[in-house]
């Protein structure tokens, strides 16, 4: 009769993010999730009738928006954070591979390779990292009025609504993709994912 140990638990969990790199997405998921909805109710009239008082919301979507950079700014004290976005910086010969199989609809792992991060969210936040900073320029052109002339604050206006619409049809899309899998979703909760799950989405990420 043989006895067999099994292996605890944590054996079969991989750490992905520490918890430095977890709290700079919360607190800029809170930060940015304040901007969308006030956002929402400054420019939808149905909204707008039901919050009321305008000023308020007004100087907690500038606040929000201008507070958003820092959690960003704070994780640079961190090892792994900084770690992480030099791999988010750096494109591969497998991203591009990636990038095809997505365009194609290909959702075969093995046509997918991916590092730590795959292209997908490369992509994404290099592009939300882009608009962040360029709606915090126009919120600040339309902040600061005396500042600039009229023909800035216009453009400013006409940019920033527009790409407001734009980023939260992104967020909508990065949402949808996290709800639709629950082990990236726990590995932002907890830091760690099951080595499955890595072995599968992110082949060649070595911990």
């Amino acid at each position: 009769m043989s006895l067999r140990v099994d292996a605890p638990a944590d054996a079969a969990r991989l750490p992905r993010f520490s918890r430095a790199e977890r709290w700079v997405h919360r607190t800029t998921a809170a930060l940015m999730g304040v901007c969308v909805v006030t956002a929402a109710c400054l420019y939808v009239p149905q909204l707008a009738e039901l919050v009321g008082r305008r000023e308020l919301v007004v100087r907690v979507h500038e606040w929000a928006g201008l507070a958003l950079p820092v959690p960003v700014l704070a994780g640079l004290a961190s090892r792994a954070f900084r770690g992480d976005l030099r791999f988010l910086n750096r494109f591969g010969p497998h991203d591009r591979v990636w990038l095809r199989a997505a365009l194609r609809r290909d959702r075969r792992p093995a046509s997918r390779p991916a590092g730590k991060f795959n292209a997908g969210q490369k992509v994404y936040a290099a592009w939300i990292a882009g608009a962040t900073l360029v709606m915090l320029g126009t919120g600040l052109v339309m902040w600061f009025t005396h500042l600039t002339p009229l023909v800035w604050r216009t453009s400013a206006t006409f940019v920033h609504d527009w790409l407001a619409l734009t980023i939260g049809i992104v967020l909508a899309g990065h949402i949808g993709m996290a709800l639709a899998d629950p082990e990236a979703r726990r590995g932002m909760r907890t830091g760690s994912v099951s080595r499955e799950w890595a072995e599968k989405e992110h082949p060649l990420w070595r911990p």
